[in-house]
Protein backbone atom coordinates (compact mmCIF):
# COMPACT_ATOMS: atom_id res chain seq x y z
CA UNK A 1 0.00 0.00 0.00
CA UNK A 2 1.26 3.49 -0.89
CA UNK A 3 1.34 6.07 1.88
CA UNK A 4 3.58 8.66 0.23
CA UNK A 5 2.24 10.89 -2.52
CA UNK A 6 4.99 10.88 -5.12
CA UNK A 7 5.56 14.17 -6.95
CA UNK A 8 8.36 12.58 -9.04
CA UNK A 9 7.73 13.52 -12.70
CA UNK A 10 8.90 10.06 -13.81
CA UNK A 11 5.91 8.48 -12.03
CA UNK A 12 3.36 10.71 -13.79
CA UNK A 13 1.31 9.71 -16.83
CA UNK A 14 -0.53 11.80 -19.45
CA UNK A 15 -3.96 13.05 -18.40
CA UNK A 16 -6.87 14.48 -20.39
CA UNK A 17 -9.07 16.17 -17.78
CA UNK A 18 -8.58 19.64 -19.26
CA UNK A 19 -10.44 20.69 -22.41
CA UNK A 20 -7.74 21.31 -25.07
CA UNK A 21 -9.41 24.65 -25.91
CA UNK A 22 -8.89 25.82 -22.30
CA UNK A 23 -5.10 25.98 -22.49
CA UNK A 24 -3.82 29.56 -22.63
CA UNK A 25 -0.28 28.86 -23.91
CA UNK A 26 1.20 26.55 -26.54
CA UNK A 27 2.14 24.18 -23.70
CA UNK A 28 -0.64 21.62 -23.28
CA UNK A 29 1.10 19.40 -20.74
CA UNK A 30 -1.20 17.60 -18.33
CA UNK A 31 0.07 14.76 -16.13
CA UNK A 32 -1.33 12.69 -13.28
CA UNK A 33 -0.09 10.20 -10.71
CA UNK A 34 -2.78 8.32 -8.77
CA UNK A 35 -1.38 7.17 -5.43
CA UNK A 36 -4.67 5.80 -4.10
CA UNK A 37 -8.08 4.98 -5.52
CA UNK A 38 -10.97 3.09 -4.00
CA UNK A 39 -12.34 0.26 -6.10
CA UNK A 40 -15.27 2.45 -7.26
CA UNK A 41 -12.93 5.47 -7.72
CA UNK A 42 -15.14 7.65 -5.52
CA UNK A 43 -12.04 8.53 -3.48
CA UNK A 44 -8.81 9.44 -5.27
CA UNK A 45 -5.51 10.86 -4.12
CA UNK A 46 -2.38 11.74 -6.03
CA UNK A 47 -0.41 14.42 -7.84
CA UNK A 48 -1.65 16.37 -10.87
CA UNK A 49 0.24 18.82 -13.07
CA UNK A 50 -1.18 21.10 -15.74
CA UNK A 51 0.06 23.91 -17.99
CA UNK A 52 -1.66 27.32 -17.86
CA UNK A 53 -5.36 27.16 -18.72
CA UNK A 54 -8.66 28.86 -17.93
CA UNK A 55 -12.03 27.16 -17.49
CA UNK A 56 -15.42 28.44 -16.39
CA UNK A 57 -16.94 25.69 -14.27
CA UNK A 58 -20.69 25.88 -13.66
CA UNK A 59 -20.56 23.24 -10.90
CA UNK A 60 -17.31 21.71 -9.63
CA UNK A 61 -17.76 17.95 -10.19
CA UNK A 62 -16.26 16.61 -6.92
CA UNK A 63 -15.26 17.58 -3.38
CA UNK A 64 -11.51 18.25 -3.59
CA UNK A 65 -8.79 19.30 -1.16
CA UNK A 66 -5.53 20.42 -2.76
CA UNK A 67 -2.06 21.55 -1.75
CA UNK A 68 0.02 23.44 -4.31
CA UNK A 69 3.47 21.91 -4.81
CA UNK A 70 4.51 24.47 -7.44
CA UNK A 71 2.95 26.99 -9.79
CA UNK A 72 0.02 29.33 -9.35
CA UNK A 73 -3.76 29.21 -9.59
CA UNK A 74 -6.49 31.83 -9.33
CA UNK A 75 -10.08 30.92 -8.48
CA UNK A 76 -12.75 33.51 -9.24
CA UNK A 77 -16.06 33.23 -7.40
CA UNK A 78 -19.43 34.23 -8.95
CA UNK A 79 -19.35 37.53 -7.00
CA UNK A 80 -16.03 38.43 -8.68
CA UNK A 81 -13.87 37.74 -5.62
CA UNK A 82 -10.51 36.20 -6.57
CA UNK A 83 -8.34 33.89 -4.52
CA UNK A 84 -4.71 33.24 -5.50
CA UNK A 85 -2.89 30.06 -4.50
CA UNK A 86 0.84 29.32 -4.76
CA UNK A 87 3.40 26.85 -3.39
CA UNK A 88 2.41 25.55 0.04
CA UNK A 89 -1.21 26.76 -0.04
CA UNK A 90 -3.92 24.23 0.84
CA UNK A 91 -7.55 24.80 -0.12
CA UNK A 92 -10.86 23.01 -0.60
CA UNK A 93 -13.50 23.25 -3.33
CA UNK A 94 -16.91 21.74 -2.52
CA UNK A 95 -18.82 19.76 -5.10
CA UNK A 96 -21.22 22.00 -7.01
CA UNK A 97 -19.29 25.24 -6.50
CA UNK A 98 -19.41 27.56 -9.53
CA UNK A 99 -16.04 29.19 -10.29
CA UNK A 100 -13.47 30.20 -12.86
CA UNK A 101 -10.36 28.03 -12.59
CA UNK A 102 -7.26 29.73 -14.01
CA UNK A 103 -3.79 28.25 -13.82
CA UNK A 104 -1.45 31.20 -14.34
CA UNK A 105 1.82 29.27 -13.92
CA UNK A 106 2.17 25.51 -14.55
CA UNK A 107 0.51 23.96 -11.51
CA UNK A 108 1.54 20.82 -9.66
CA UNK A 109 -0.69 19.86 -6.75
CA UNK A 110 -1.42 17.09 -4.29
CA UNK A 111 -5.13 16.24 -4.38
CA UNK A 112 -7.70 14.28 -2.40
CA UNK A 113 -11.00 13.84 -4.21
CA UNK A 114 -14.32 12.50 -2.95
CA UNK A 115 -16.87 12.05 -5.72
Amino acid sequence: MDFRLNPDPAAMEPSTLTDPAAFTTVDRTELNYTAFATEDERILSGVWECAPCREEIAAYPVHEMMTVISGALTLTHPDGRKEHFTKGDTFFIPKGAPLIWEITETLRKFYMIVA
